[in-house]
């Protein structure tokens, strides 16, 4: 590859490249489109799959023709009025309420926790231990330091520094919303309890690792792989830890549900959301408040409370 491909490759995100070209691949090879596409064809492709797919990923899939379209130097039809009104007409025919992730509470992660630690002191076969240890250290920062479960898994050794009774430096060369890619320093407190210092400070001890991804794949025989977990296998990691200390609904769980747990967890311990957005790293307020669950009760408290006094009088 030629060193200017190479840095334009480098330019886009690897899940977006792939969603960008399965857009292109469902319109021309599943839908049977044409490309370079006009406007009336764009927006025939969507008013075919109005139904069967979200508006959310109608638009990813606008995103992946209108890069092509760019790329090759044609105009983009995607931009056209006629696109644009049918896509708004789909919003107004076929509401859709976006399916969010169960936020996962602190009071379950305790139960989790304690299962895990139970586990870890009855038992002396390493092999066992390896993936306690690793368990309780992806849960434990993932949540206190509200990660992505691509974020957890690009996580390398080399680049994290224990700071003793003050916590974790963590730099991560690239994330979501590090548009530049410069990079971007989390720090992570050491706590009093459920601590994620001294659960990944355990779990490297333990792995013996001294560079490499933080989190991967081990086998029933206590082998490490060398390459990182998939972001893919969080989810059903999470729910199988959450069904095995007694939780149910389990399916309801993703791995968001550590970053929104931590989110709904803050808010009710009234962090104002500037503070939550600095730490987890939301550059708008509506992504913030995206992740935080409204407190139902407290909103009962101050309705009642109002309701206690006199009705003031309307002019």
């Amino acid at each position: 590859m030629a060193d200017i491909d190479h840095y334009l490759q480098a330019a886009t995100k690897e899940n977006t490249r792939r969603s960008y070209q399965f857009a292109v691949e469902h319109y021309e090879v599943f839908w049977g489109g044409f490309l370079p596409a006009t406007a009336e064809s764009i927006a025939r492709y969507l008013a075919d799959h109005a139904e069967e797919l979200s508006i959310n990923t109608l638009k990813q899939r606008l995103a992946g023709l209108a890069r092509w379209h760019q790329d090759q130097g044609f105009p983009d039809p995607t931009k056209a009025p006629v696109v644009r009104q049918v896509l708004k007409g789909i919003r107004a025919v076929h509401p859709y309420q976006e399916k969010q992730a169960k936020p996962l509470q602190i009071s379950d992660l305790e139960k989790i926790i304690l299962y895990l630690d139970k586990h870890i002191q009855n038992t002396s076969q390493r092999s066992e231990l390896l993936p306690l240890c690793r368990n309780k250290a992806l849960l434990l920062l993932g949540f206190w330091r509200a990660f992505r479960s691509d974020e957890l898994t690009r996580l390398k050794v080399e680049h994290i520094t224990i700071k003793a009774g003050i916590g974790l430096e963590i730099f991560l060369p690239r994330s979501k919303t590090d548009r530049n890619n410069q990079g971007t320093t989390y720090h992570v407190p050491a706590l009093s309890r459920l601590c994620p210092v001294n659960a990944y400070q355990d779990w490297i001890d333990l792995a013996l690792f001294t560079e490499g991804p933080v989190f991967c794949g081990i086998d029933q025989w206590g082998n490490i792989n060398a390459t990182a977990m998939h972001p893919n296998s969080i989810i059903p990691l999470l729910r199988e830890l959450l069904q095995k200390a007694g939780l149910t609904n389990t399916q309801s769980y993703s791995s968001h549900s550590l970053r929104r747990g931590f989110a709904s967890w803050a808010n009710a311990n009234q962090w104002d959301l500037k503070s939550l957005m600095q730490y987890v790293g939301w550059k708008d307020t509506k992504s913030a408040l995206r992740y935080i669950d409204t407190d139902h009760s407290s909103a009962k408290e101050r309705i009642e409370s109002a309701l206690s006094r006199p009705s003031p009088k309307i002019k």
